[in-house]
């Protein structure tokens, strides 16, 4: 896909601001057809994306970057989810020779001892997958939300990734956390048991804990480090960010029905 500028950008945003789940998907459907992705936690937002997903006709790709060290009840939710609407995930694990060394070298749990060697644990557990189940797709969807984070309070509904060169779709970027569990009881879509254990992010099992009463949603990720490191490297944009690099993108921008206006 040829790159959008900023401009091209803030249309689609103004356009689709109270748009809903399904005319965000829609109209990646009538611009890419299937060549566009969901990228799937297995959490709250990921399953009700999923659910729309498969409302689709043909269902674009789900994958999940299985990291090695999910918990049981993940795997648990991703086998039931497959057998509830009858599709397969696309499934990316870490590229063996790379995480044998690290292991060797750092320890299985050496992400505990610094910042330097959880990062480069989530680099190879997250970030290389998704750079191979990103590859030669049109634009990526995905369940961030503005409030589960400081690091995503300057999040959009469309953006251009410049770190995987694509599109980047967030549809539940405005929703709040009791919106998206509403959905999810009102679908009756299948989720991971861990949320009603107080887990509202789940992630690896030994980086991910239930959160206690009044702390942040995302107080259970990776809890021994700071607030404003808590990323994996998933949604990291290249150099100068999201919003400069926009800039330099140079084509012409999808109406409403999906083609170049």
């Amino acid at each position: 896909m040829k790159r959008m500028d900023a401009t091209q950008i803030k249309a689609l945003n103004t356009q689709f601001k109270d748009k809903d789940i399904l005319a965000v998907l829609e109209l990646l459907v009538s611009h890419f057809g299937t060549g566009f992705c969901l990228a799937s936690s297995l959490g709250l937002e990921d399953q009700l994306l999923t659910y729309f997903f498969t409302q689709l006709k043909p269902m674009p790709p789900v994958f999940i970057l299985d990291t090695g060290r999910l918990h049981k009840e993940t795997y648990d939710v991703m086998s039931k989810t497959q057998a509830s609407y009858n599709f397969f995930y696309e499934i990316y694990s870490p590229n063996k020779a790379d995480l044998d060394v690290f292991i060797k070298e750092k320890g299985m749990d050496s992400f505990y001892e610094s910042l330097e060697n959880r990062k480069s644990c989530c680099s190879i557990r997250k970030v290389e997958p998704l750079s191979r189940a990103l590859k030669g797709k049109k634009a990526w969807v995905t369940g961030l939300r503005r409030e589960q984070a400081a690091s995503r309070d300057t999040l959009a509904l469309f953006e251009w990734d410049s770190a995987h060169d694509l599109l980047k779709v967030n549809p539940l970027i405005e929703w709040d956390f009791d919106s998206v569990k509403e959905a999810i009881k009102k679908h009756k879509i299948p989720y991971n048991a861990l949320h009603d254990r107080g887990y509202p992010s789940i992630g690896c099992e030994p980086c991910t804990r239930a959160i206690k009463p009044g702390e942040d949603l995302r107080a259970g990720r990776w809890w021994w480090e700071r607030a404003d490191s808590k990323e994996c490297g998933l949604h990291v944009q290249k150099e100068c960010g999201l919003h400069t690099q926009t800039e330099r993108f140079k084509s012409k921008p999808l109406n409403q029905k999906g083609k170049e206006s």
